[in-house]
C-alpha cells in the first residue's frame, strides 16, 4: 500500500500524523508525507520521507488573498471561523498543483490528511482512491470546513463537486469522552501517542525534584515579542508559589528566558518525558498539548488565546482535570490562585489520570493500519 500524507502548517500537525505514518512504514507500507516547505524539517526530524507542496506560510494564507492583498481577522468567533476555513482553502489550493505530479508520479493507494487538509479530499477524487481525515488533536470546529469550501469553490465546481468531498473514514486521536459532538462521520478510534522533536535527556527531566514541578509552555511556534513577553508574564504569576518553574519553548526563545532575571529552566525539551514528572501544566490550549499532558495524567491550568479552544478546554475541565480561564479573567492573581488550586486539590490529578486510561483503552496505530488496509482493499 503507498499512502500519501498531508501535514498542516505547524509542527503540531506533523506530530500528530507520525504515529501512523510511523506504524504504516513499520507494517511494509511505502509512506511520502506532504508538507509546506516550512514544516519539511519536522516531518524529516522524525523519520518520514516528505515532499515540499508549498513554499507559502500558513500566516499568509491566512492573511491575504489569492491576489496578495491584506485581510483583516473578524472580531467575531464565527466569522473567524469562516475566516480561518478560507485560510486553510487558500493552503489547500496552492498545495494542489505540486500534489498533481507528486500523484502523477508516485500513485497513492490512499490519502490521508489532517483535520483542516483540504486538498487531501480533492487529490483523492481526483487519484480514484479512498480519504481519510485524521484529527489533529481534540477536533476542530465544523464551522471552519464552510469557509474551506467556500474559499475553494472554483476547485470543486471544476471537479462537477458540490461541496467538499467526504472523508471514507475518520481515524480520531481525541478520547470519545472529550470529542465534539457536532463533528460528523465514520469514525475509527486511535490511541494518542506524543511524538515530538527529541533533544538528549538530562536526569533532571525525568528525575522529580523535592518542589511540585510546574511547566509553562506557549506551543511550539513561539518567536515574537509578544509571545516572549506573554510567557514572561506567566512564569511570574507563578512565581510566588512554592514550586519549580520549567518553561518549553523553542530555543531563541528559551535563550531570552534564561538571560532573564528569573534563571528558569527553559528549552525544547521533549514534553512527553518532562511531564512525567510534572505536578501542572500551564498552556496556552492547543490540542497536542492538551492531549499529551493528559496521556501522562497531569492536571493543566487552560488559558485558550484563541476562540475557537476554548470549547475543547471547557470539555477537559468538565472532566475535572483542568481548570479553563477565558479571555477576560487570566490576571495574574487568577492564574496563581487557579495554579495553587489545582496543586493542592488532588481531584484534579486524579480527573487527568482518569482520561490518561481512557486514552491508553484506545487502540494502537498498528491496529489502525489493518483498518486502512482493507479499506484500500474494498
Amino acid at each position: 500500500m503507498r499512502m500519501l500524507v498531508l501535514t498542516g502548517g505547524s509542527p503540531a500537525t506533523v506530530f500528530a500524523l507520525a504515529p501512523l505514518s510511523a506504524a504504516a512504514r513499520l507494517h511494509g507500507h511505502e509512506v511520502v508525507v506532504a508538507s509546506p516547505e516550512e514544516m519539511v524539517r519536522f516531518a524529516s526530524a522524525v523519520g518520514l520521507p516528505t515532499v515540499s507542496v508549498t513554499d507559502g506560510t500558513m500566516r499568509t494564507f491566512m492573511f491575504a488573498d489569492r491576489e496578495g492583498r491584506a485581510l483583516t481577522l473578524p472580531d467575531s468567533p464565527q466569522e473567524r471561523l469562516f475566516f480561518n476555513g478560507r485560510g486553510f482553502g487558500r493552503f489547500a489550493a496552492a498545495c494542489l498543483p505540486a500534489l498533481r505530479k507528486l500523484v502523477a508520479d508516485w500513485a497513492p493507494d490512499l490519502v490521508v490528511g489532517g483535520s483542516l487538509c483540504y486538498a487531501a479530499p480533492l487529490i483523492a477524487a481526483e487519484a480514484g482512491v479512498p480519504f481519510v481525515r485524521h484529527t489533529w488533536d481534540l477536533g476542530e470546529p465544523p464551522g471552519i470546513d464552510a469557509g474551506a469550501a467556500e474559499e475553494l469553490g472554483p476547485e470543486l465546481s471544476a471537479r462537477g463537486l458540490a461541496g467538499l468531498p467526504e472523508p471514507d473514514l475518520w481515524v480520531d486521536i481525541c478520547p470519545p469522552s472529550l470529542r465534539n459532538p457536532l463533528s460528523p462521520g465514520p469514525r475509527q478510534s486511535m490511541r494518542f501517542i506524543p511524538y515530538n522533536e527529541q533533544r538528549a535527556l538530562k536526569p533532571w527531566m525525568y528525575r522529580s525534584g523535592g518542589q511540585p514541578r510546574v511547566c509553562v509552555t506557549a506551543g511550539s511556534r513561539v518567536s515574537h515579542e509578544a509571545e516572549l513577553a506573554y510567557l514572561r508574564e506567566l512564569v511570574d504569576s507563578i512565581s510566588g508559589l512554592d514550586v519549580e518553574v520549567v518553561v518549553a519553548a523553542p530555543e531563541p526563545v528559551a535563550e531570552a528566558l534564561q538571560a532573564g532575571p528569573d534563571r528558569v529552566r527553559a528549552g525544547w525539551f521533549p514534553l512527553e518525558v518532562l511531564l512525567g514528572t510534572c505536578d501542572l501544566i500551564v498552556h496556552h490550549g492547543g490540542g497536542q498539548t492538551s492531549l499529551t499532558a493528559l496521556n501522562a495524567g497531569v492536571p493543566q491550568l487552560l488559558i485558550p488565546n484563541i476562540p475557537k479552544m476554548l470549547p475543547p478546554c471547557d470539555r477537559i475541565s468538565a472532566r475535572g482535570a483542568a481548570i479553563t480561564l477565558p479571555e477576560g479573567s487570566q490576571t495574574p492573581d487568577r492564574l496563581r490562585d487557579a495554579a495553587d488550586e489545582i496543586l493542592r486539590d488532588p481531584s484534579y490529578r486524579a480527573g487527568a489520570r482518569a482520561i490518561r486510561e481512557e486514552i491508553a483503552a484506545q487502540p494502537l496505530p498498528t491496529e489502525v493500519v489493518a483498518r486502512l488496509e482493507a479499506l484500500v482493499r474494498g
